[in-house]
């Protein structure tokens, strides 16, 4: 695939994000629907989900080679990597975010709000202060191919706040038709999130495809905006490098957006994209997850740490 097969470029400033010799490797593929792409630095490991054959992958990045994580892993989707390096994950099937201990012991972080079941967690990131945020769409409910075909209990699609020491929990908001894919700025002072409702969803309708809202230091948001719109497909899981610019799936492309919301340009994909994270011992390898595989790709640019 060549430089002009593989990278679209919407603004001159996006020539210097990418390396024109870069490859897009594929690492693993034959998988039904991948998700939650989640980098380990002291292990040099990725880990990801195959939600319909409910399962985990592991890819030791020394060797690339690929190996079974987790089986059953209750139909997870999204996972990152809290500040003592526990895999934090979005379980459909169980209906729940868990925490894998270093001893390899799970322990629940939130299964119910209100003392109603939650709906289906999708995405999950850990703030500096040990929060953790996660979106609550109907995905792994409205049938049996992500999870367990349910009714749904709390009456919306949420985005969650708890602390996990108290396991307080909070909906920050609960205005999106499906909220999905979620991160922070870099100064954890905005928090992004997707809406993935209007493409799947038709004929709902939302303001915009991603979403920003202003943190204040309580934890509180304040300020939802809409921050762009897409036309082809939906925005998806996303992650921010060190210069505040969102890498984001958007259809069959990754898509990279400055802090102004300017589309930069876009990196194809043969596949649908998912979603994606910054790994490799200096986060300047994009590991992106597509329909069924793994795939890689060097950047120009580094990952803002979240680990």
């Amino acid at each position: 695939m060549s430089a002009d097969d593989l990278f679209d470029a919407h603004d001159p400033r996006f020539h210097a994000l990418v390396n024109a010799n870069a490859r897009l490797r594929t690492l693993h593929t034959g998988s039904e629907w991948v998700e939650g792409p989640a980098y380990f630095a002291g292990g040099r490991y990725l880990i990801w989900s195959d939600i319909p054959n409910d399962r985990m992958l592991r890819l030791d990045e020394a060797d690339d080679s690929v190996s079974l994580f987790r089986q059953p892993s209750g139909n997870s989707n999204g996972n990152t990597v809290d500040r003592q390096g526990r895999l934090i994950s979005c379980e459909h099937g169980r209906r729940r975010v868990s925490r894998t201990e270093h001893d390899g012991s799970i322990t629940v972080i939130a299964d119910a709000y209100q003392g109603k079941r939650l709906n289906s967690p999708n995405d999950v990131v850990v703030k500096s202060d040990g929060t953790i945020w996660f979106t609550d769409p109907a995905y792994g409910i409205e049938s049996d191919y992500e999870g367990n075909k349910a009714a749904g209990e709390i009456g919306g699609w949420y985005v969650f706040r708890v602390v996990p020491e108290t396991g307080e929990i909070s909906a920050v908001i609960t205005g999106m038709v499906r909220p999905n894919g979620l991160a922070f700025s870099f100064d954890e002072t905005r928090l992004y999130v997707s809406d993935s409702g209007k493409p799947h969803h038709a004929p709902f309708e939302k303001q915009a495809d991603m979403m920003v809202a202003d943190v204040a230091p309580d934890g509180s948001l304040g300020n939802l905006r809409p921050f762009t719109n897409i036309h082809h497909g939906g925005f998806d899981g996303f992650r921010l490098d060190t210069e505040g610019r969102i890498w984001a799936a958007a259809g069959a492309n990754v898509e990279c957006y400055a802090p102004d919301a300017t589309l930069l340009g876009r990196i194809k994909l043969p596949e649908t994209v998912s979603n994606l994270c910054f790994g490799g011992p200096k986060r300047n390898i994009l590991y992106v997850t597509a329909t069924t595989s793994l795939y890689r790709i060097r950047l120009m640019v580094n990952g803002a740490k979240t680990y």
